[in-house]
């Protein structure tokens, strides 16, 4: 394996990996709105039902 190929290689592994990293950061924050939504929905129903 050449110089050049080896740059190659290493570069495109890294755009994989940045690329990668990216995607995880939003699917997180989809995730965690995911949740809140899910706290909020809870948290209306329970003072709906509250008896006191």
């Amino acid at each position: 394996m050449n110089r050049k190929s080896a740059v190659t290689i290493a570069l495109l592994a890294i755009s994989l990996l940045l690329g990668g990293s990216l995607s995880a950061c939003n699917t997180v924050k989809g995730a965690g709105q995911d949740m809140k939504s899910a706290g909020k929905a809870i948290e209306k129903k329970a003072e709906t039902e509250k008896t006191y």
